[in-house]
């Protein structure tokens, strides 16, 4: 049997992950205003603000170093094997939601919600490194990145939904059972990689794996038999070129999760929302984050199919994103009617979806497929603990209601998240093994 476009069936499969993810992870934020008051009915506003920052943050924690430890894991057991024991983990955590009894239980559930749902990024950066041809992985990261878009999409007024039904406990229950459904498809479907995969075309076989040959440079040419550069941790770590991927996932990941985590909260807290209305409002930013997906992919795709660089479509589409964001950020200030605000959160996840999808792009544009996860990894870890610095401060920069100067700084590390790509990576292109100084 062949499957013609098995590669695309592989992405579909990855962002279909991703989309169980999302909706694991938006459960709680969604729930909250029905836990709060079945769980901590005698909590002042602001101490029930800081219960939830404090899970949050100790999510974050444990989804920082998730990544690093996934990213090794994933290089050492592979993309299959990797994602059923990421996705696996992370469902029987979602299930455990159901039996918290307060602050100490939620967050060890969440840690290990958190260390599990990390592995989704550098399994697809992998995933998408060892299935489609450099041309191509834009386009595929912004197909699986459109799956976090699509699952808080989906999530916010599905979870609402099914508080009519049921129990917050109960819908943990039964989102946390998606994920087992997921496994079937994969373990079916992802059997090899293109290499060895048997479902697999000659044709696309050699289309894949010719568009991940690299293109060397005349001095790499000009060497006999030139080696793929595998670097150790501690070598990929020592080139400024990874720093610069590790600050910019740093400085631009802790806008998404300033989102993710505080959209629910920031409907209730400003304009008075119960759950069954977020439902109704919560969902319109993350129409914006899937366009964004789509267009940063495709405009990467376009620009190097018309004969440009990595360096100057990588650049041009990071910078672009970042831009979009800056004057939405700014202008969440003072947003007025609640449809105007979360149409403003739709351009800025537009821009952020835009830019994100070429930066975890960036580890497979200058390493071999051996360290991409690797680099994917310390990157992601880097990200979320960004994450963790503004989500731990998100309920004192908002004590009193106002949320502008979170917007502020939002604003401030998209910028940052463009220099540490300029300056740092000056040419975006395979990196060599660096020659030996001789005396």
């Amino acid at each position: 049997m062949k499957i013609k476009g098995l590669r695309w069936w592989v992405v579909m499969l990855i962002a279909l992950a991703t989309i169980i993810n999302y909706i694991d992870r938006q459960s709680l934020s969604v729930l909250w205003p029905a836990i709060v008051e079945d769980l901590f009915p005698d909590k002042s506003a602001l101490e029930r603000k800081q219960i939830y920052a404090n899970i949050s943050v100790v999510f974050v924690f444990a989804y920082a170093f998730g990544q690093a430890i996934f990213g090794k894991i994933f290089d050492w057991v592979g993309t299959r094997i990797g994602f059923v024991l990421s996705i696996g983990v992370w469902s029987l955590a979602t299930i455990a939601h159901a039996f918290a009894q307060g602050l100490l239980s939620f967050s060890i559930f969440r840690a290990i919600l958190g260390v599990a749902e990390a592995g989704n990024w550098p399994g697809a950066t992998k995933g998408n490194a060892e299935w489609f041809p450099i041309k191509e992985r834009a386009l595929a990261q912004g197909i699986f990145n459109s799956g976090a878009a699509i699952g808080g999409i989906i999530s916010i007024p599905l979870i609402a939904f099914l508080t009519v039904y049921f129990s917050w406990q109960m819908v943990f229950v039964i989102i946390g059972l998606v994920g087992f459904l997921w496994l079937i498809p994969w373990l079916v479907l992802v059997k090899a990689p293109p290499a060895m995969h048997s479902w697999i075309t000659e044709e696309e076989r050699d289309y894949i794996l010719t568009g991940q040959k690299r293109k060397l440079t005349p001095e790499q040419a000009s060497l006999p038999e030139e080696a793929e550069y595998n670097p150790t941790t501690a070598e990929l770590l020592s080139r400024k070129q990874s720093w610069g991927v590790i600050i910019a996932s740093a400085a631009i990941d802790p806008i998404w999760w300033l989102f993710v985590f505080w959209i629910p909260i920031y409907l209730n807290e400003v304009y008075g929302m119960d759950v069954q209305s977020i439902g109704i409002y919560g969902w319109v930013p993350y129409v914006g984050a899937m366009f964004g997906a789509w267009f940063g992919g495709l405009l990467a795709q376009n620009r190097l199919n018309a004969g440009w660089s990595a360096d100057k479509t990588r650049k041009l589409t990071i910078t672009l994103g970042c831009f979009i964001m800056l004057p939405s950020l700014l202008a969440m200030a003072n947003p007025g009617e609640p449809v105007i605000a979360v149409l403003i959160m739709a351009v800025i996840l537009f821009g952020f979806q835009t830019a994100i999808g070429n930066v975890q792009t960036l580890p497979s544009d200058l390493f071999s497929k051996s360290a991409v996860g690797t680099l994917a990894g310390f990157s992601g870890m880097a990200a979320k603990l960004g994450a963790v610095g503004l989500t731990s401060l998100v309920p004192f920069l908002t004590a009193d209601g106002n949320y502008t100067p979170a917007f502020v700084i939002g604003a401030v590390l998209a910028i940052t998240a463009v220099a540490a790509v300029w300056i740092l990576i000056p040419t975006i292109e395979p990196l060599k093994k660096p020659s030996k100084k001789t005396e």
